[in-house]
């Protein structure tokens, strides 16, 4: 049932059900005359850089500057949106304000799948924010690299920064594989980053940081 504000539980079995993710290829096809900076994230965009499938992915997403987000619904015009947080679920319309909720599914109207998440991210102008810690800014034309097949891509470090607050062992097999491919000023920017986010993370050592940021 529906609160004030528009939102209804949803549970994770309920979203594993309702899944039925897109690839890559299939989303940079509908995206390709979209002027917005997008960028594949999470799992794929990692695989995107290793150049390879590493596992099944239960869903894709994507990052956007929010104040874009327009530019990418309009590519999708048949289907609709709802914005996903803390466990509910908004009819688009009834929540977009909120900065606080950045998920965003794409929805089937007619058979309910899920098949595509925007995150909907801070930005000045150009410029990404990172909004666990917005002292973390990048501009999109480094945020953002390209596949030979042209389909962009959020460069690994940040991938691997939002991945490193969870504690699940797909992420842990992630970091594993990614990090040998990583460059040293990769591996540098992902160390500052998660001294300065997650103090004492267990990926610090593995990633050559000095014993003061461990």
């Amino acid at each position: 049932m529906s609160s004030p504000d528009g939102a209804r539980p949803i549970t994770a079995s309920e979203a594993d059900r309702r899944w039925d993710p897109w690839t890559p290829g299939v989303v940079a096809a509908r995206l390709g005359s979209c002027p917005a900076p997008w960028a594949v994230a999470g799992g794929w965009a990692l695989d995107l850089f290793a150049g390879g499938i590493s596992r099944a992915h239960a869903d894709i997403e994507i990052a956007v500057p929010r104040a874009r987000f327009t530019e990418i619904a309009t590519a999708f015009a048949e289907y609709e949106w709802d914005i996903v947080g803390e466990g509910r679920l908004w009819p688009y319309a009834r929540a977009a304000d909120r900065l606080d909720l950045h998920q965003t599914w794409l929805r089937d109207p007619f058979t309910g799948s899920f098949h595509l998440d925007v995150f909907r991210e801070p930005h000045r102008d150009d410029t990404w924010i990172c909004r666990r810690e917005p002292s973390i800014t990048l501009p999109y034309t480094e945020l953002i690299r390209v596949t030979r097949s042209g389909i962009p891509y959020l460069i690994p470090e940040v991938v691997l920064l939002f991945k490193a607050k969870a504690n699940r062992p797909k992420d842990d097999a992630d970091f594993r594989r990614v990090l040998p491919l990583l460059s040293g000023d990769r591996r540098a920017r992902l160390a500052s980053w998660l001294a300065r986010i997650h103090p004492g993370h267990r990926w610090l050592s593995a990633t050559g940081a000095p014993a003061q940021l461990r």
